[in-house]
């Protein structure tokens, strides 16, 4: 199914919405606000899929807050869409169906730093940034750097990733346990803070990258790790974005320890030097950082370096000043917004696939032939230490024909990675934008998210028309 076919479909709006809005403005009287420019705010606005405001926006402070609105909604059988900072690219934050955005931005408190035991606990309202700079002199860090500067909670629920999951892995991997109030009201702690466990079903890992469908994450114990004793970061370019890739598969297979590893095309490079003010070569290349001690680190530049000019890459520019690393990273995390300028007055479709490492350098040749061939413009970006790729596409919304061709593409882009043995989404989640894809990836699988769905919210109350309709 198309996107625009997803978006057009025109659900009953719930009848007891209004009853909904009347009781909560009774409980939580200004947090609870109807104003369209707030509504829509709330809604999905960051790439080309149309805004679908909710009914009333209300802002809520604590867990127990979180569970009375749950109480109230699930009476009236309203909608909840919970909202942390509206960074998601796949429609997540949208209301279909109308209802209540259940605002957690104000839940915001580090509750718990347990520096002996590398891990902490945090309110959903808590960014990635912020957490960051509570533990910064503490010698620890949280990994996780999707680009944005996400709500943890947020993350959690679309189950994010980012430049360091090469090595640190995915919020799947990250999160040891999480508090959670279910549709029914009930508040939940699926695990504790041992770091594994064999008590019964995951349902840790059920409630991450369920999208806010199963249940409103209200805590969150998060895995810290020691920050580097040395960083060292560099660029190394190449002819041709094979070559790139080439050496990102030896990489991984050589066992080389790399913290991140991402790929610029060339149209990206141009992109990232006009936006960030950089000067770097405009052709295909590797954004690489490693971590350890100064001896290791610099060994681990030299082995990549070596796998480079085996490929006619390099030469790889290094630095270890923080003021040079972070200029190349933040043009990295600034990648959509210099994409949209290559093109002014665009709009940009932000899409994501991943694919076994071994074949990422078939996958992102022939989607690359495939944009050429269709005439479409879309930089090519990605944490390709894990196989996983970004495109772009930027297009005129005005151009009928423009928009069909760029569904067609993300539909074979979808079905090529699939039939690699990959997934149509490597971070971004499904939300309404991948909807389309998700039978053809998983099949009959689908069904037994349904059947959970069912039993977790009967009434379908959890951000509802997200990753399948019931």
């Amino acid at each position: 199914m198309a996107l625009r076919d997803i978006l057009a479909e025109t659900p009953a709006r719930r009848p007891g919405i209004p009853a909904a809005v009347a009781g909560l403005k009774d409980a939580f009287g200004e947090r609870v606000v109807t104003g369209e420019d707030v509504r829509r705010a709330h809604a999905h606005t960051t790439t080309y899929i149309p805004n679908q405001a909710p009914d009333a926006v209300v802002f809520a402070e604590s867990e127990a807050e979180v569970q009375r609105i749950v109480g109230i909604c699930g009476e009236t059988g309203t909608p909840i869409v919970p909202f942390g900072v509206g960074s998601s690219l796949e429609g997540h934050i949208n209301a279909p169906q109308g209802g209540i955005s259940l605002d957690l931005s104000r839940m915001d408190r580090v509750l718990a730093v347990n520096a002996e035991d590398l891990d902490c606990v945090v309110e959903p309202g808590v960014t990635r940034e912020s957490l960051n700079a509570h533990l910064r002199d503490t010698g620890l860090f949280f990994p996780i750097d999707p680009g944005a500067n996400a709500s943890l909670g947020g993350m959690a629920a679309t189950r994010a990733s980012g430049t360091n999951a090469v090595r640190y892995g995915t919020m799947r991997d990250n999160v040891v346990s999480l508090t959670a109030v279910m549709a029914d009201g009930r508040i939940i702690r699926t695990a504790r803070r041992a770091k594994k466990t064999s008590a019964g079903y995951d349902m840790t890992r059920l409630l991450v990258g369920s999208e806010g469908t199963l249940g409103i994450i209200t805590k969150l114990n998060l895995r810290l790790y020691g920050i580097p004793e040395a960083v060292l970061s560099g660029v190394c370019p190449f002819a041709r974005v094979r070559d790139a890739v080439n050496t990102v598969i030896q990489t991984v297979q050589t066992g080389i320890p790399v913290a991140r590893i991402e790929l610029l095309d060339a149209q990206s490079m141009q992109a990232a030097n006009a936006y960030a003010g950089l000067d770097m070569k405009p052709q295909p290349s590797l954004f690489v950082e490693f971590h350890g001690s100064p001896s290791s680190v610099a060994e681990q530049a030299e082995m990549f370096g070596m796998l480079a000019a085996e490929n006619a890459g390099g030469p790889l520019e290094t630095s270890s000043r923080p003021e040079e690393r972070s200029r190349l990273w933040k043009a990295r995390h600034d990648m959509y917004w210099a994409s949209i300028a290559l093109r002014p007055g665009c709009r940009a479709i932000a899409t994501d696939v991943c694919v076994p490492v071994s074949r990422l350098a078939d996958c992102i040749g022939e989607t690359q032939a495939d944009l050429d061939e269709n005439g479409l413009i879309g930089p090519i970006i990605g944490h390709v230490g894990d196989g996983n790729f970004h495109v772009t596409l930027l297009l005129d919304m005005e151009d009928a024909r423009e928009i069909d061709a760029a569904e067609g593409f993300m539909a074979r882009l979808a079905r090529r990675a699939v039939e690699m043995d990959g997934t149509c989404t490597g971070e971004h989640g499904v939300g309404q934008g991948k909807r389309g894809y998700l039978e053809a990836e998983l099949g009959d699988t689908v069904d037994f998210m349904r059947t959970i769905k069912r039993a977790l919210d009967p009434k379908g109350i959890l951000n509802p028309g997200k990753i399948f309709v019931l």
